[in-house]
């Protein structure tokens, strides 16, 4: 067994942290310490979120990262192994098996691509090395602890992206203990290797989030007149009913009621300006990720999957 010699969390810089959880949730001081004491500073972590963001891609570059054949058969492939679960989730949770199933693929391509740092290590790092988001990643460490305890599990045994995202849906520790099931109900949530529990989970997050079973996600839209672009949304949050966006010029190609609350953008495609209506749905895919591209590319990806799997 090899000693763990990094010492990286020791001493004054953690001993507030770890008062905290003693104080707060009952954790022993020493057995606290020791554990924060295997916790390795990684530099390829602050190095990951420090990196200046890429620059962002327009929509005809973005969607083909994500809609490929590969993608798809293989979402089909893990729908087909997954069916039964799928299928109670839509149930149980009124979210489409397409929709669970574009999150996973989007998120780790179904479960291969779920990050390789230990999860400790990650929040350790940002929590204690990365001033300009310490307070958000604190908490998540102690989330973490907290989830490790709940699930007896080792914490120093589980792994996730460079930031503490974990398993097949990427949940911080945070969302985990707010949202992700025992679906398979063996007495422990496991969203690692564990495809029904990522399945529950990833569709208790959207129902807890308010999606409305049966409910369209987006219309796509035409505009005229010269007070379209007042439509546009800033940011993400719906400001305007389908009745005001059609007063500045916009058409649907879907009956949207007057009174939903919409988002309105225009994307870049392949073919030019696209304009799109975001409905509640579409608002419930940008709380999994604050990106009107991220949740296009997770609805279109579902609506390809659906095919797929009705033409095969």
């Amino acid at each position: 067994m090899q000693v763990a010699q990094a010492g990286d969390y020791e001493g004054e810089k953690v001993a507030e942290f770890v008062q905290e959880m003693t104080r707060d949730y009952g954790f022993a001081s020493e057995q606290l310490v020791d554990l924060l004491a295997q916790a390795e500073r990684k530099q390829g972590i602050l190095d990951a979120i420090s990196r200046p963001a890429e620059r962002v891609k327009p929509w005809k570059e973005y969607r083909p990262i994500f809609l490929t054949e590969s993608r798809i058969a293989q979402g089909v492939d893990f729908w087909r192994e997954n069916e039964t679960a799928l299928a109670r989730a839509e149930a149980e949770f009124g979210v489409p098996a397409e929709v669970v199933v574009a999150i996973i693929g989007v998120e780790t391509f179904y479960g291969r691509n779920t990050g390789g740092h230990r999860v400790i290590d990650a929040l350790a790092t940002l929590g204690f090395d990365y001033p300009p988001r310490q307070p958000f990643f604190r908490q998540q460490l102690k989330e973490f602890l907290l989830l490790a305890r709940e699930e007896q599990v080792d914490p120093l045994t589980l792994t996730g992206s460079y930031a503490g995202a974990m398993g097949l849906p990427q949940f911080m520790p945070s969302s985990f203990r707010a949202y992700a099931v025992d679906f398979d109900e063996d007495g422990h949530i496991d969203i690692w290797k564990n495809p029904v529990d990522a399945i529950g989970s990833a569709a208790n997050y959207f129902k807890q989030h308010g999606w409305s079973a049966g409910e369209p996600v987006v219309a796509r839209a035409r505009v005229a007149g010269d007070r379209h672009a007042e439509g546009l949304t800033e940011g993400l949050e719906p400001i305007l009913t389908a009745a005001q966006l059609r007063e500045l010029g916009w058409t649907m190609d879907t009956e949207v009621p007057d009174d939903t609350q919409v988002t309105a953008f225009r994307l870049d495609g392949a073919e030019g300006d696209e304009y799109w209506v975001g409905l509640p749905n579409f608002y419930v895919i940008t709380r999994y990720n604050r990106s009107v591209m991220y949740a296009m590319a997770v609805h279109q990806l579902a609506g390809q999957l659906a095919a797929a799997r009705g033409d095969s």
